[in-house]
Parts: structure tokens; C-alpha cells; sequence
């Protein structure tokens, strides 16, 4: 069994046209000047799928995730470059892709694997297996056109793993449908993944990359910004959402807050570990805050808040509550937040810091989510807190499960 997919200086130029002519007398009065725009949804792209890889591929809507992997799959055709694959290709897009909807769900198998190549015969010995996979052996007779998109992704997912693909291409449907059917997915991806087969799919669910890749490639405006393992992707593809900008809700307290600006916040650096750009689950993290006082003030309290990025509160600490008295302060001074244990799972965790007196009568300052610090977990347990979780087997019920049994 092989399977492979080769992407060498990939480009994929479309024409944006600018209105289109009505009537066939405006057709042949502009004689093909419609003015248009050219738009490269890819950008000299290329790297390399090995044989047995799971190879995820990230990227925000309109990155050009899609339109590679129509590439890939021979529907559409690159402007510049190649593609090479190596196996049968099975490809599972978009939803409905492939179906006509004026035929039954069970003449849409046939359609489908016949354009797979494959006789009906072999057809009719994998036609039970695809409709116990895809559980609509009651809606097989009915047109499709009739199926709600949760039954699209159903049919299309089962023809597409039960024609033994060397390459398994899937665009977003992992994503589609039940938890229950998401599983069955899953599931099915592990075990082409045990039989040596290379599974290539497009996703925004950085934990589904986490679970199931090898590695992952992160697309940004048409161009290949990284092939890494899935930390390293994960934190890519973030990087380029925070710099395309983030909506954060705020969880601030409502009503604006009226600064009396006796100390002022000049800068706030995070300082990773050995010089890195990000931070690894259950190193330390130093958030330094730069700060200047007018004239002097003997009762300043520097705050810290972390948020996530969905704006809820993390952390909430200030140098009082830390007991850290900073005392008189006149001109620059600086106050360092020592993290000693970051105990969050990957992300791009959001940074505020205030200045207020002892007693909370004035607030000097603050900087409202204006710094962000990245946590890459190396493992591929998924979630927000980092709870170094093991498993293990256990033999025989604890002494205590044992108590509790027999008491109840």
C-alpha cells in the first residue's frame, strides 16, 4: 500500500470579474474586456505528504486550505506548479460533493464509486458496509436532495473509507454532524492510520490536529507559512489569527473607568523562558510591567489579569494580594509578575495590568488586553488546564473502592 502527495511550487490564480454583460449584444460589443482582477488563492506552496502520514492543514476562511486540496484531489487544476500522488485517492470535500440530487441516496453510492473506478459488482459487495457506516438504511431510497447535511456528510464520509483509499482526502467533515458520528469518524481515520494509509484533511479545530496529525501545514492568505508538528503548526496558525485580530469579549466590569493618571503604564514585555517566542505547559513565564509615576506616591498596587480568548478570567492577582509592598515610588520603576508554573494547554492567553491605589479609591491607570503571551503543549491532551494527567491499569479496586463498595 502507498500513498503519497508531492506539492511543488503550487499557484491557483482566479479572475475576479467586475459586472458581466446581460445580453449577447453587450457580449459582443466588449469582446472579452470585462474588466476582472486577478486573485491567487495560492502562492508558490510546497511540501510534502509521506506514505502513512496523517497530515492536517490549517487556516482561517479564505486562507486557500480548500482550493489545495481541490488540487490535490484533480478538480481543479494549479496556474503554476505540480502535483503528484501516488495510490487511489478517495476525496470527501465538501458536503454533497459528488451526489446529484435528483438520485436516491443508494444511486448515488453506485454514481459515486463508479467514478472511483470500480465495477458495479465490487459496488454491490461493499454497498452493506457503506450503508451500516453511514446508519441511513432507512433514507437509502430517498433522494438526496431531500437529506439534511448531517446525512450528506454520513453517506459521503462512508463511500469515501469503504473504497480502501491509499489517500484519504477530507475537507472539513470531521467537523460535521454528531458527536456520535464524529466519533465513528474518528475512529475510522485511527484505523487507516494503523493500516499504514495517509490521510490528508482540512480543519479549524486545532485540538483535532493536536489528537490525530503526524504534522501540520498552516496556510495565510494563499501562502505556506510552516510544515511542523502540531504544537508548532497550532501556534502558527493562532499567530496569524492574532494578527489578522481577535474580537474578545469583554468581561471587564461594565461602565467606563476614569484614570487620575498619577502613575502610568509605559510597557508590558513577557519574558519566556531561554529566549523563546512562546511558552511550553508547566515551564515558568515573567510578566514585566514598566510604569512611571508623576510625582511621588506612596501607595501604588500594580494589578495582573489573564484572560482567554472567549474573555474569561484566568488569573487575578495584584502586588498586595502577593504581599509584595512596593512603596514609595517617584519617576520609572518596574514591577515583575513571576509565573512559576504556567499550568494552561495551548493557546494565546490575553494580558491586562492596572495601577490603583491601596485602598481602591483611584485607579492610576490600565492597560486592558493590550499583551498576550503563547503556550505550546508538547503532549496531546486537549482542554484549557494543564492537569499532567497518567493512566494506568490497575490490577485489582483500590482498598478504599473497596470499602466504599461494601459499605454501600
Amino acid at each position: 500500500m502507498t500513498g503519497t502527495v508531492d506539492i511543488s511550487n503550487v499557484s491557483k490564480r482566479f479572475r475576479l470579474y467586475h459586472g458581466r454583460p446581460d445580453s449577447l449584444k453587450e457580449r459582443v460589443i466588449s469582446l472579452g474586456r470585462i474588466p476582472y482582477e486577478d486573485f491567487w488563492a495560492l502562492n508558490d506552496v510546497s511540501f510534502h505528504v509521506d506514505e502513512g502520514e496523517t497530515m492536517g492543514l490549517l487556516g482561517h476562511n479564505g486562507s486557500g486550505k480548500s482550493t489545495l486540496l481541490k488540487c490535490v484531489a484533480g478538480i481543479l487544476r494549479p496556474t503554476s506548479g505540480t502535483i503528484t500522488t501516488r495510490g487511489r485517492l478517495a476525496a470527501l470535500l465538501e458536503l454533497g460533493a459528488g451526489f446529484h440530487p435528483d438520485l436516491t441516496g443508494r444511486e448515488n453510492v453506485y454514481l459515486n464509486g463508479s467514478i472511483l473506478g470500480f465495477s458495479r459488482a465490487e459496488i454491490d459487495g461493499r454497498f452493506d458496509e457503506i450503508v451500516a457506516f453511514s446508519e441511513l438504511d432507512a433514507f437509502i431510497d430517498q433522494q438526496v436532495k431531500h437529506y439534511s447535511s448531517g446525512m450528506y456528510a454520513r453517506l459521503g464520509f462512508a463511500v469515501a473509507v469503504n473504497v480502501d483509499p491509499d489517500v484519504l482526502l477530507v475537507d472539513e467533515v470531521l467537523a460535521v454532524g454528531d458527536e456520535a458520528f464524529q466519533r465513528k469518524c474518528l475512529d475510522r481515520v485511527r484505523r487507516f492510520q494503523r493500516e499504514g494509509r495517509t490521510v490528508f484533511f482540512v480543519t479549524h479545530a486545532a485540538d483535532l490536529v493536536r489528537q490525530i496529525c503526524d504534522r501540520a501545514a498552516v496556510l495565510d492568505h494563499g501562502r505556506l507559512v510552516t510544515v511542523a508538528s502540531p504544537p508548532e503548526a497550532i501556534n502558527e496558525f493562532r499567530q496569524t489569527l492574532l494578527a489578522r485580530g481577535i474580537d474578545i469579549p469583554d468581561g471587564a466590569a461594565a461602565g467606563p473607568k476614569l484614570f487620575t493618571g498619577e502613575v502610568a503604564i509605559r510597557d508590558v514585555v513577557v519574558v519566556y523562558p531561554g529566549g523563546a517566542d512562546h511558552v511550553t505547559s508547566g515551564d515558568p513565564l515573567t510578566i514585566a510591567v514598566t510604569l512611571e509615576a508623576s510625582e511621588p506616591v506612596d501607595d501604588c498596587v500594580v494589578a495582573l489579569t489573564i484572560h482567554d480568548q472567549d474573555g474569561n478570567r484566568l488569573l487575578g492577582a495584584n502586588t498586595e494580594l502577593l504581599g509584595l509592598d512596593i512603596g514609595r515610588v517617584d519617576g520609572h520603576f518596574r514591577v515583575a509578575f513571576d509565573l512559576q508554573r504556567v499550568s494552561l494547554l495551548d493557546g494565546i492567553y490575553l494580558v491586562s495590568v492596572g495601577a490603583h491605589s491601596r485602598n481602591g479609591e483611584r485607579d492610576y491607570d490600565q492597560w486592558a488586553r493590550k499583551g498576550s503571551f503563547t503556550v505550546v503543549n508538547p503532549g496531546r491532551v486537549e482542554g484549557l488546564v494543564d492537569f499532567s494527567p497518567h493512566a494506568r491499569v490497575m490490577s485489582e479496586p483500590s482498598p478504599e473502592a473497596r470499602v466504599s463498595r461494601e459499605s454501600a
